[in-house]
């Protein structure tokens, strides 16, 4: 991705805590400052989608759900990106998630798909390659 330098103004106390979150994330200012700016952009752009931390890294997830992004769409294609169906599927969501969800999906497709990409790689064989444990006895 090209990049380009601006020159940005801010308070000192926003300053501090972003220099703060780099420190803790063991990263530098300005990687950081860009990973929160791309974050505050895609939640303006898609209202009641935020970023959330987990085992592989930030994503983002629907506000108040606890359900990541890429899993609605996961579910929507695997039933033929039929939207009464993804309703039945997550009957408790209100259509704004959905809304939501769908949204984000179109404006960021690649994100999404590498999220699904990434998932769907984990065989049942390659989790018990690499976490032996996960895996349940057979008798």
């Amino acid at each position: 991705m090209a990049t380009i330098q601006k020159s940005l103004r801010m308070p000192s106390k926003i300053a501090s805590e972003v220099e703060d979150l780099a420190k803790a994330s063991g990263r530098d200012f300005s990687s950081m400052a860009n990973e929160l700016l791309a974050e505050a952009v895609k939640m303006r752009r898609c209202p009641g989608v935020i970023f959330a931390d987990g085992p592989s890294g930030r994503r983002p997830r629907l506000a108040g759900t606890g359900l990541d992004v890429w899993e609605v769409i996961a579910t929507y294609q695997s039933l033929n990106r039929d939207l009464d169906r993804l309703r039945q599927a997550y009957h408790w969501l209100s259509d704004a998630h959905l809304r939501a969800a769908l949204g984000y999906y179109s404006a960021y497709p690649e994100e999404i798909d590498r999220q699904i990409a990434r998932n769907e790689a984990w065989t049942p064989s390659r989790l018990a390659e690499r976490h032996p444990s996960l895996v349940a006895e057979r008798r």
